[in-house]
């Protein structure tokens, strides 16, 4: 078992390849540095993505996060980052990353980023009565 923070990024084919579903994971514990006063930050990301031929294995990605714990980053970068860094291992058909970072100085953070594959839409919501 590893207990070093890695940036390698791994995954696994996706078992339904032809099928639209969500992948919705929830990150309690992120934490980096602010790149002003080095204080620690905190927050909690949720991550959700429809996979299109690989999904992101999660003992990589847990060590992937873990890896952010001594850096500093404004909290717009960090998040931008973490999404860039997912997509280009996953290629998923749409991947959306929210930061949701705690209290400082009274003021709360949250930062959503997204991508979507080119060409491809979502199916419509279905509404049952």
């Amino acid at each position: 078992m590893s207990t070093q923070p890695s940036k390698i990024l791994e995954t696994f084919p996706n078992p339904f390849p032809k099928r639209d579903y969500t992948i919705r994971i929830k990150i309690p514990e992120f934490t980096c540095l602010c790149p002003k006063t080095g204080q620690p930050d905190f927050a909690i990301l949720h991550l959700e993505y429809i996979p299109d031929s690989h999904c992101v294995e999660l003992k990589a990605l847990k060590l992937y996060i873990w890896s952010y714990r001594d850096q500093g980053a404004f909290h717009e970068a960090v998040t931008n980052q973490i999404l860039d860094d997912l997509v280009a291992v996953c290629n998923p058909r749409f991947m959306r990353l929210t930061s949701e970072f705690n209290v400082r100085g009274g003021i709360y953070t949250n930062v959503v980023a997204e991508y979507c594959q080119p060409n491809w839409s979502p199916a419509p919501i279905v509404q049952l009565a």
